[in-house]
């Protein structure tokens, strides 16, 4: 006669219970965090847990969300996918953002979708404006040469503020400093698969501060100049970059060139100090004062994606595989045994799709390839 599922997961529970203890006893506190942390991702049954309104948290996150009042239609699907695939059962809190104040209307659509606390708050206008060093006649004439010449969103202004604010600005708004986490979410985007475990919590059990699940080359018309901005903020702070970082990902000469490489950050989930340290700051703060947020069309994926590969030890940095995401145009869908148990509904054979398939989608793939031990050369990485 089988045993019942809860004797089960008391027994899985019980035996790596003892093992901890075993292990803190010899002071091998960071395996046995790593042991129980494991635990729920070997047993299934332990992975279905679920946060009641109001219950703690056993992390302090939040879904960030930077929106328009018009997006509330396009909104309201995203709000759904992850709402049925995840936080139906967890409950983490929503914070939206905008420049102007919402409506009523945006209000309750969002307020109808969740059981979670809901949050709302308008971007400071310094946040949202030009600062005082930027010559704006200059910005708009860079603004009509990018959009003369085709550029992607080259002739927009408004653009270019939402790239600086999620660049180095939105985690400072007031409703963001109570939060330790943050999962970015857009209007229109799908979540086509379950995600039966908080992947908040296996960030934090991980010390994971940065994950991810598309990688795309960046349109390098839009960043010419900013490998060369790089180059000279790690001349001046060499002491920022980690051995066992990710330099090997985003350049293939050892810091000469940037490869293009970056994290879509219209799906990121960070831990936030990462943003907030001292070293992400005076990194963003230099590029602010370069000015290529509005002389060019700097974005904030490959500033985050080259700030995580530079400043961040490897295994800070996790690819979620297992999501099912779609942003239009691109997707990543699981494959194999991930797709079957999680109930997924896109298809990985979809190349028109699927990212992985295609050239442009040779920075996931080439993510596995990352040596265990890339060394900084900071010489070429010197802008002399």
């Amino acid at each position: 006669m089988p045993l019942p599922r809860n004797l089960i997961v008391r027994y899985v529970l019980l035996a790596a219970g003892v093992l901890a203890i075993i292990m803190l006893m010899h002071a091998n506190y960071d395996q046995a965090t790593q042991l129980l942390g494991s635990v729920r991702q070997l047993h299934p049954l332990l992975r279905t847990v679920s946060y009641q309104p109001g219950d703690p948290k056993p992390v302090n996150a939040c879904f960030t969300v930077l929106a328009r009042n018009s997006d509330w239609r396009s909104l309201r699907q995203s709000m759904q996918q992850i709402e049925d695939r995840f936080n139906h059962r967890f409950n983490y809190p929503y914070v939206f953002l905008n420049d102007e104040p919402f409506s009523d209307e945006f209000k309750n659509m969002t307020q109808s979708m969740t059981n979670a606390p809901v949050h709302y708050g308008q971007i400071p206008a310094a946040h949202w404006s030009y600062p005082e060093w930027i010559d704006r006649d200059k910005a708009a004439r860079r603004r009509k040469e990018m959009h003369e010449k085709g550029v992607m969103y080259g002739g927009s202004e408004s653009y270019r503020h939402m790239c600086r604010f999620e660049s180095g600005l939105f985690f400072q708004h007031p409703l963001l400093e109570q939060f330790d986490y943050y999962w970015r979410l857009e209007p229109g985007v799908q979540y086509t698969c379950d995600i039966d475990y908080d992947p908040f919590l296996f960030m934090k059990q991980r010390r994971i501060k940065y994950g991810w699940t598309i990688a795309v080359y960046e349109l390098m018309d839009t960043v010419p100049t900013l490998w060369e901005s790089v180059k000279r903020f790690v001349a001046a702070h060499p002491e920022d970059i980690p051995a066992h970082n990710s330099l090997w990902w985003v350049s293939r000469d050892n810091g000469t060139t940037y490869n293009g490489c970056h994290f879509w950050s219209n799906f990121e989930i960070v831990d936030l100090s990462f943003y907030r340290s001292e070293q992400y700051m005076r990194f963003f703060d230099f590029l602010d004062r370069e000015g290529g947020f509005f002389y060019e069309r700097w974005g904030d994926a490959p500033v985050h994606s080259i700030a995580a590969a530079l400043f961040l030890q490897k295994e800070e940095v996790h690819w979620f595989r297992d999501m099912g995401y779609y942003h239009p145009g691109w997707q990543h869908c699981p494959s194999g045994d991930a797709w079957k148990a999680n109930r997924c509904t896109c298809n990985p054979h979809d190349k028109d799709k699927t990212i992985t398939s295609q050239g442009w989608g040779r920075c996931s793939r080439e993510w596995e390839l990352l040596p265990d031990t890339p060394q900084p050369d900071r010489k070429a990485l010197s802008s002399d």
